[in-house]
């Protein structure tokens, strides 16, 4: 069987440079939907049609639960009514439900159909972001188009990440990443500037350039920021990517720390340093850490380790990765001390080790005692009308 898609009442309207009719073939695409007809009654009589308004904008959640439950119509839930922008049927119930859909019949509807709200249809926990966020159903209009861009941006974020990351990068990632998209400039040629980035910033560190090596580094980070939101918003990732981005965000930050501490010949410290013992430390520290998350995620909870409860989201934030170890760094350098700089990174990538072997430990001895993890995310009402600190700080909430 195969699965068809069909467009309707098409939007003139581009979001982030994409017409919607090319963002939804991106999306399905992902979702191995590639078959797209103009004339429904070309389909073959064991296949099935996925009608969908062009003038809507759908959550990724929607389109691939849709896809997978032939017979449902997604409706949107407002105010003065439902209406009904989405069906997934059979070839053979096709031109009924066009008619549907565009409002030019009353007739029956097979009685076989089931009718779904983005609220039934998409879960409200978006595990791969790790954070609450209700999905979405939108009109399309020229009126709302700066409000659906914003939307289609902050979708694109991470609750759980560090502080940096959270707050001081999104309105500046927004303005590069509109910059990007005006210019044609792809997710992948981000990714390799900031490759360009970490190579500069290792260089300038080695030379005891740190002012300089920072500047690079911390541009580097944001265009970390960057690379993935257009990604995202543009629905134009690959594989290649994903791997390319993270093997970078993996490898770039022990790197920095080893050249930043050969980088100290050049510079005379006021107190003995021991350089191998710090620099083994970061090692030793970094590559526990990352392991105490992987087997947490791959043995225990595949949310991860900082979605467990809420003081691990919490300490996602300060957390011994780049971006909090990059403050330290630059403090210890604006105090005129890049020696104590790298020693508060040793330190403090130690004592994050330390902190997430302890909460694998005490996950283990939790799934020994009751079977199974669960993250607090599950356990979140979205529509609490008294949410907790950590539930402002790490779901999105939509009215």
């Amino acid at each position: 069987m195969t699965v068809h898609a069909h467009i309707i009442h098409e939007s003139p309207v581009q979001l982030w440079g994409l017409s919607n009719r090319r963002r939804l073939q991106r999306t399905l695409k992902k979702m191995n939907v590639v078959s797209w007809i103009d004339d429904p009654g070309a389909a073959g009589p064991g296949d099935s049609i996925l009608f969908l308004r062009g003038d809507y904008l759908y959550d990724e959640r929607l389109l691939r639960n849709l896809a997978q439950k032939p017979g449902t119509v997604l409706q949107t839930t407002a105010a003065d009514g439902n209406t009904s922008v989405a069906a997934h049927v059979a070839a053979l119930d096709a031109a009924v439900i066009r008619d549907f859909l565009t409002g030019s019949t009353s007739a029956a509807l097979p009685p076989s159909l089931s009718f779904a709200t983005p609220q039934s249809l998409g879960a409200t926990y978006h595990k791969e972001l790790r954070k609450i966020d209700p999905p979405y159903l939108l009109p399309i209009t020229e009126e709302n188009k700066e409000k659906l861009e914003k939307r289609l941006f902050s979708g694109s974020y991470k609750g759980v990440t560090d502080l940096v990351t959270k707050w001081i990068w999104p309105w500046p990632a927004q303005l590069a990443t509109h910059f990007c998209v005006r210019k044609g400039i792809t997710p992948n040629q981000v990714t390799s500037l900031s490759l360009v980035l970490v190579l500069v910033a290792a260089l300038l560190f080695y030379n005891g350039f740190f002012a300089l090596g920072l500047a690079a580094a911390w541009l580097m980070t944001f265009l970390d920021t960057v690379d993935g939101k257009l990604a995202r918003v543009t629905v134009n990732w690959s594989t290649f990517g994903h791997f390319f981005d993270h093997a970078i965000d993996l490898i770039s930050p022990p790197f920095w720390y080893l050249l930043w501490g050969w980088g100290l010949d050049s510079w005379h410290p006021g107190i003995p340093l021991s350089l191998n013992a710090v620099l083994w430390l970061i090692f030793v520290g970094y590559i526990a850490g990352r392991l105490a998350e992987g087997i947490f995620k791959g043995f225990l909870e595949p949310s991860g380790i900082f979605c467990w409860r809420p003081l691990d989201s919490y300490f996602r934030l300060i957390t011994g990765r780049r971006n909090p170890n990059l403050i330290l760094l630059t403090t210890g350098l604006l105090a005129g001390r890049p020696d104590l700089g790298l020693l508060a990174v040793a330190l403090w990538t130690a004592a994050s080790s330390i902190f997430l072997t302890g909460r694998l430990i005490m996950g283990f001895r939790e799934h020994r005692r009751t079977g199974s993890l669960r993250s607090w995310f599950l356990d979140i009402d979205p529509e609490a009308k008294t949410p907790t600190l950590a539930q402002r700080c790490f779901t999105n909430r939509r009215s």
